[in-house]
């Protein structure tokens, strides 16, 4: 199992991994969301799905709903490096510039795991010079930046999809999505403009983010749009 980012990567989100064989036939790996999960480890431990996990361990101040410390998530994220399904795990811009993730990087690249930094805006939508700047410091950091805002309107998701274009074709790898109904229709779009990491729930009804589409309907949009 191996996640480079090269091409398109469709990630389903869950907290079960027991979703890994519905996820399966529209999904190119599983985004576990630890935070959520009870005893993500042990579940990380006893997987034996096909698909390679995106781990990820999204603190409270960047939307997640882990509530300890960020010593003790980010050094979770490290033992999950060492497990053979864990291809990717996703880091907060805002830990990797504070230098708190350093040992995390050390333990991922040790261990040849991808790495996401991402940030995110639950507010509203960067102009066009913060988003550059915010996904290129991403960028310089991990193997794909990542970046996920609040649409309000058309011009926002004009925004966005620019700045993934632009930074695509430079030759970085970005993972862009507009949150809020005014920008679910990026989660399908900005593929064509170069972002390589979608998310979808298998089920709706367990949506990590505003805006998604589950993962059948998402998958075949992209399909379609390719």
């Amino acid at each position: 199992m191996n996640l480079d980012f090269d091409s398109f990567v469709l990630a389903a989100s869950t907290v079960d991994l027991t979703d890994e064989p519905a996820a399966r036939p529209h999904a190119d790996a599983i985004e576990y969301r630890m935070d959520v999960a009870e005893r993500p480890l042990s579940a990380l431990e006893g997987y034996d799905g096909e698909l390679p996990i995106l781990a990820t361990n999204r603190a409270s101040w960047e939307g997640g709903e882990y509530e300890g410390s960020d010593e003790k998530r980010l050094a979770q994220l490290a033992e999950a490096t060492a497990l053979e399904a864990v291809c990717a795990i996703d880091i907060e811009l805002e830990s990797l510039r504070a230098g708190d993730a350093d040992e995390l990087v050390e333990s991922a690249r040790e261990r040849d795991v991808s790495i996401v930094a991402s940030a995110h805006d639950f507010e509203g939508m960067p102009d066009e010079i913060e988003l550059l700047e915010t996904l290129s410091e991403a960028c310089e950091y991990a193997d794909v930046g990542k970046f996920a805002a609040t649409a309000e309107s058309r011009e926002d998701t004009l925004a966005l999809l620019a700045v993934t274009h632009r930074l695509s074709t430079d030759g970085k790898r970005v993972a862009t999505m507009a949150m809020g109904e005014s920008g679910s229709h990026t989660r399908a779009v900005a593929p064509v403009y170069g972002s390589k990491i979608g998310y979808a729930p298998v089920d709706i009804a367990e949506a990590t983010a505003p805006g998604q589409y589950d993962l059948e309907t998402l998958a075949g949009l992209v399909d379609t749009l390719e």
